[in-house]
């Protein structure tokens, strides 16, 4: 039997139907708009805990001003704005501002960027006393740090065929020294040790090469120190070479005497730096050099490279720091049982 809807029941159900479809699109409708408002409410507190966290980071920062009065680590010197002023108008700047621009050229890296003739041109052109400001302020070096280094010296009237090829470790408060002489130098093999917290007068070392004999304690200042070297194992490192320069300026300003001045730039042994030669009439042994020539590194405030000449005009020292690399030491390097050494 078959069974069959008249039409008004046919369109009632059509009717009720799509009232059913009709409240399903609109609470599909509002179920949308409700989740659109919710994503960007989610979307919102995102972004602004993003920013509350981006200015929380920007002030926990610190923003090194341009040429500040104390100047930041040497570590964190990217952090620090190049100087506005043109390196052309510095020397119309005072003293203050002149050292203040050579120290923010220096620690953002403007400085190095100068071409040959801007360098001549700037060092030319500051204030006589705006370089030894700038070198005395330093800092000269650092805690503790290591670096390699090449040294030639006249010993006994005698200029060596090759020069020291040294790996130097050092570390203050209190100063300890550890040298090695590496392969391809004179003294090759050759160890030292020096700890002023144990003995301030004396070293403990070994000869290198063949000739390596039992390590031993002696002077400072000793025979076989001299044999050497012109200076003590504590004159070795940056800082040496920074007193040395101020205290010389200070002994012609005293003594009243003139001493020429000449400026360039030079890359000695990879090393690029600007090249101060300083020459008078005195000579030694008034002064330590007749003539002199330091090399200024362009990225820290202490001389990478130094040549000193006698009054004959003959060179009788020269050294090159190849790399300078700040480090942490802990007791065992500067301790003669370490594995790693050959005493």
């Amino acid at each position: 039997m078959k069974h069959s809807l008249s039409a008004r029941s046919r369109r009632l159900l059509h009717s009720s139907a799509f009232m059913r479809l009709a409240r399903f699109s609109s609470e599909t409708v509002t179920l949308s708009a409700s989740l659109t408002a919710a994503f960007r409410a989610v979307s919102s507190r995102r972004l602004l805990i993003g920013a509350l966290v981006a200015s929380a980071a920007a002030i926990a920062s610190p923003a090194f001003a341009q040429n500040d009065d104390t100047p930041p680590a040497l570590d964190t010197a990217s952090a620090v704005k190049p100087p506005t002023t043109p390196s052309s108008q510095v020397g119309k700047l005072t003293l203050d501002q002149q050292v203040k621009w050579l120290r923010g050229a220096q620690q953002s890296g403007a400085m190095e960027k100068l071409d040959d003739a801007q360098l001549v041109a700037l060092f030319q052109s500051l204030d006589p006393l705006a370089l030894p400001r700038y070198i005395k302020e330093g800092p000269n070096g650092y805690p503790s740090y290591e670096f390699i280094m090449s040294r030639s010296e006249r010993i006994h009237g005698q200029w060596p065929d090759k020069a020291d090829h040294m790996l130097v470790r050092i570390a203050h408060d209190p100063l300890r020294i550890y040298a090695k002489w590496l392969p391809d130098g004179a003294h090759a093999g050759q160890e030292i040790i020096y700890d002023e917290s144990k003995r301030t007068d004396e070293m403990y070392g070994h000869l290198g090469g063949i000739m390596n004999v039992m390590p031993l304690w002696t002077s400072l200042t000793g025979a076989l120190a001299r044999a050497q070297s012109n200076h003590q194992v504590r004159d070795l490192g940056t800082e040496y070479i920074a007193d040395r320069y101020l205290v010389e300026g200070k002994k012609y300003i005293e003594a009243g005497l003139p001493r020429s001045t000449q400026v360039e730039v030079k890359t000695i042994d990879g090393v690029r730096v600007v090249a101060f030669t300083f020459e008078t009439a005195a000579g030694q042994p008034q002064f330590y050099a007749k003539k002199e020539t330091l090399g200024l590194d362009l990225r820290h405030p202490y001389f990478r490279t130094v040549e000193s000449y006698n009054n004959d005009g003959n060179i009788f020292e020269k050294i090159v720091f190849e790399s300078i690399t700040p480090k942490s030491f802990d007791d065992s390097t500067f301790d003669p049982k370490n594995k790693a050494y050959k005493f």
